[in-house]
């Protein structure tokens, strides 16, 4: 069984070598590798063709009641790492920047607990390519990856967190994670001369008020106590500043905490871009992608049943937390199979997705004690 030393070592390990969505291909052979010392008496180990990158272990149970999910993402993100530290990303821009090293180290752990201690239900721990970008739940779901003896009757999954302590578990009833899409915004109308604009259509002016009115969606169209997000960061318009632009372009975001909200503020967008079509008479094309980051909605029973087991441990710091408006594809499991997800804290000044992300390695052991109790609690009840 693995332990604080070697967890941390791994963590290390995995930190100078991350990879992007998709490309994980040194992360996953150094998972294999690691697997693969374990005992393997009740191990069953499974590849994705279709999906390369991914890992799914089976660990069959001594009277099995139920199958128990566990994911982990293992993918990072182009960032180019500022903490300094001796085993800083040895790959040039990517850096674990998301704290999924952690999130691994923890998942590894836990492994090769019930590696050596035989649980009593099945268990399914799934290593997640893709998750900060491609949806790698989505695509491992529809591929068939939990059918049959590989379906997880429910899961749970954590995400660090550098605003509570190390090694502090948190979590709530409700949604976790807001859902996310992402929104692409074309307009066309007719190019020319600046000082002819009666000859003309003006797609600065057409994005510009679309911009304004899309402001009046969340501030009007939203319920206040249910929330939402749009931001649009990007615009492209224009080549010189004496010709009236052509085309236009625009590229956003939306968050919401339902699937309800999302699809709401979706509809109202396409209402606003037909009305910016027919008053400027131009052509505005809405292209709205979401893919598998639905919002992460916790089971009710499940979290119930998570959350006081949390509260009632004495030698666990429990916090219950605030939604986040922050995404995470483990929503569309979720909404798949039920389940929990849940933030460990790591104790940090820098947020996620910071160049200078230096989670508390303590929060490791830590996590690993918090999820074989419960998950050892779970089985007996």
């Amino acid at each position: 069984m693995l332990t604080e030393t070697d967890l941390i070592t791994i963590r290390r390990e995995l930190h100078q070598h991350p990879e992007l969505a998709l490309h994980e291909t040194e992360t996953h052979e150094r998972l294999l590798t690691i697997i693969a010392d374990f005992n393997q008496t009740h191990l069953q180990v499974r590849t994705l063709p279709e999906l390369p990158t991914a890992i799914l272990i089976r660990v069959t149970g001594s009277a099995p009641q139920r199958t128990i999910g566990y994911r982990t993402d293992i993918d990072a993100l182009p960032v180019t790492e500022a903490t300094g530290l001796a085993y800083a990303s040895q790959n040039p821009g990517i850096m674990h920047a998301c704290g999924h090293d952690v999130h691994m180290a923890v998942a590894l752990g836990v492994l090769s607990y019930f590696a050596e201690h035989q649980p009593q239900d099945n268990l399914i721990f799934f290593f997640q390519p893709a998750e900060e970008s491609e949806n790698g739940g989505k695509l491992a779901y529809e591929m068939n990856a939990f059918e049959a003896d590989w379906r997880p009757d429910e899961f749970y999954g954590l995400h660090d967190n550098p605003d509570l302590p190390a090694g502090a578990i948190g979590c709530r009833m409700g949604t976790l994670f807001a859902g996310t899409t992402e929104v692409n915004v074309d307009f066309t109308g007719k190019g020319g001369h600046a000082a002819y604009p009666q000859d003309a259509n003006d797609m600065v002016v057409a994005a510009a008020a679309f911009i304004s009115q899309i402001q009046t969606i969340v501030s009007r169209n939203v319920d206040p106590i249910e929330g939402g997000v749009i931001t649009l960061g990007k615009l492209e318009a224009g080549t010189i500043r004496n010709v009236i632009a052509e085309t236009a372009h625009i590229e956003g975001t939306i968050r919401g905490l339902t699937q309800t909200m999302i699809e709401h503020i979706d509809d109202r967008i396409r209402d606003v871009a037909a009305g910016i079509a027919r008053s400027f008479n131009a052509e505005v094309t809405v292209s709205l992608n979401q893919g598998g980051y639905l919002p992460v909605e916790n089971d009710p029973a499940l979290t119930a049943n998570f959350i006081n087991y949390m509260k009632e441990n004495e030698s666990i710091e429990f916090i219950e937390t605030a939604p986040a408006m922050t995404g995470e594809d483990f929503g569309y499991l979720l909404s798949k199979i039920p389940g929990t997800m849940f933030w460990l804290g790591v104790g940090d000044d820098a947020q996620l997705h910071s160049a200078t992300l230096t989670p508390d390695e303590s929060a490791i052991q830590a996590g690993v004690d918090a999820i074989t109790g419960f998950m050892t609690y779970r089985m007996l009840h």
